[in-house]
């Protein structure tokens, strides 16, 4: 169990100002979370592969296909700046 001395030594190292209500309230929480923990060590997990999700998740992507679009000029007039054929953005490099 954790006690609200140890809760206050934490908040006062994180530069946290907490009431004695709130660090009596946080000892609590912080216990059942210790106590849950403690519980799940319990499970036999060896012949539980490592995972970082509960369920499979697949990328779902489309191929990406090179498609040129064909009015070059249309995109370029469109375009806030331009020098020759190609679009004039501002430096975002500082060259420091």
């Amino acid at each position: 169990m954790i006690d609200r001395e140890q809760v206050h030594k934490v908040a006062n190292l994180a530069r946290l100002e907490l009431t004695p209500e709130e660090e009596e309230k946080f000892s609590n929480q912080l216990s059942d979370i210790l106590d849950y923990i403690e519980q799940l060590s319990e499970l036999d997990v060896t012949d539980v592969a490592p995972t970082t999700r509960a369920i499979d998740v697949s990328n779902v992507t489309r191929e990406d296909n090179l498609q040129p679009y064909p009015e070059r000029e249309a995109i370029l007039s469109s375009a806030p700046e331009q020098e020759g054929d190609f679009f004039k953005v501002p430096k975002i490099l500082n060259a420091d």
